[in-house]
């Protein structure tokens, strides 16, 4: 596409890719019927989420189990994080087996609707609450973007029960319809409701829904995955350019390559050298 300078008045003008090379392909969620898709978000508009039950098989958990485990080491450094929890940060980087669940066609679907072209992935994380652990300081996942409320979501995020979600294990508590509301936080007279689901479900929020991981009480472990997403035009909460390293791009599929930063926001956010980032795999190993 060349733009003839008599027309470029405004950045609006400069609507298109100027990459050309790379021409952007539908994501994975265009094999979703749109029936199903149009019933998701009907329900991510009424309550702010939606819970899809066993997205996967039992032996893809016990896969993820097995891989995770081993890596789980200290708890966290905060209240927010959880002292008696658990987290592996950048799950990219390190294992392919939650890559389905980041790209899976479901997600991706509701994403291609709700945030624009190029999105991007914010997060990976795994998640895993121990026994004795509180509940989680209630928060909406793009909080941390200074746009005051009300207003659309900058995000939406996922998360995978690899272990049941129970109403005493840390299940998520979420606030049905707090997507909506302005600066207020959740009160004591807000309903709010744990996620119970079977090990292989998955729910989907918003990023405007408050929410926060559950107590958990009993004297087994909870491990969840979760992936999170934002607008192309913001700063995700993880830097996977710079911890994943281009061997591993160019293994991961079309989408997560294109959510871990290696597209454009048109005209020109996320350019390398003026040039689309994709050129970057071309060049051989890492530098």
């Amino acid at each position: 596409m060349t733009i003839d300078d008599e027309h470029v008045t405004t950045l609006e003008d400069l609507r298109g890719d100027l990459a050309e090379r790379y021409k952007r392909t539908p994501s994975g969620g265009s094999s979703v019927d749109d029936a199903v898709v149009e019933a998701d978000l009907a329900a991510l508009d009424r309550d702010g989420y939606v819970i899809w039950e066993n997205l996967l098989q039992a032996d893809h958990c016990e896969q993820i189990r097995a891989v995770v485990a081993p890596r789980l080491g200290h708890t966290g450094r905060n209240s927010f994080e959880g002292r008696c929890t658990q987290r592996i940060y950048s799950v990219l980087s390190r294992t392919r087996v939650c890559d389905r669940l980041a790209d899976h066609p479901r997600v991706l679907a509701c994403l291609d609707r709700l945030l624009m072209p190029n999105y991007l992935l914010s997060a990976l994380q795994a998640i895993n609450i121990q026994p004795g652990e509180t509940a989680q300081l209630a928060h909406h996942d793009d909080g941390f973007y200074p746009i005051p409320r009300p207003r659309e979501p900058l995000a939406a995020a996922t998360i995978w029960a690899i272990d049941d979600f129970t109403a005493d294990n840390g299940a998520t508590v979420l606030y049905p319809g707090s997507h909506r509301w302005g600066k207020r936080r959740p009160g004591p007279d807000d309903r709010a409701v744990g996620v119970q689901m079977p090990a292989g479900s998955c729910v989907f929020f918003v990023g405007t829904l408050w929410h926060g991981g559950g107590a958990n009480t009993t004297s087994r472990d909870r491990l969840a995955v979760t992936a999170q997403y934002c607008q192309p035009w913001l700063r995700p909460m993880e830097a996977f350019t710079l911890s994943i390293s281009r061997d591993i791009a160019r293994t991961v599929s079309e989408d997560i390559r294109r959510m871990i930063g290696y597209s454009i926001h048109p005209p020109f956010v996320g350019a390398v050298d003026g040039l689309h980032p994709l050129r970057l795999l071309e060049t051989g190993p890492d530098a």
